[in-house]
């Protein structure tokens, strides 16, 4: 199956690496790792994660508080926010 991002998610990937690299050095690389294993499962066994509204389903990045929301279409899966949990989640896409 196929993975498309949204331009919102490529957004919300680099805002994420930018601050945690200026956090600590190498801090965004461990968070880029740790986005690409929750994604990777995703493409693995998409069903899997739960149903939060319509037909968004998210995935809770391990060890940063994190979510990937996705959607599952025909013949790709779309990433529409890598979502900061600490937000309000009205902002959710």
């Amino acid at each position: 199956m196929n993975l498309r991002y949204t331009d919102r998610a490529k957004d919300d990937v680099e805002i994420a690496f930018a601050w945690y690299e200026r956090q600590r050095r190498g801090l965004g690389f461990e968070f880029l790792d740790c986005v690409e294993v929750a994604v990777k499962s995703i493409i693995e066994n998409s069903e899997m994660y739960r149903i939060h509204y319509l037909n968004f389903r998210g995935c809770v990045v391990r060890r940063f508080p994190f979510s990937v929301f996705y959607t599952v279409e025909e013949n790709e899966i779309v990433v529409h926010s890598v979502f900061d949990n600490r937000q309000d989640p009205e902002k959710r896409p």
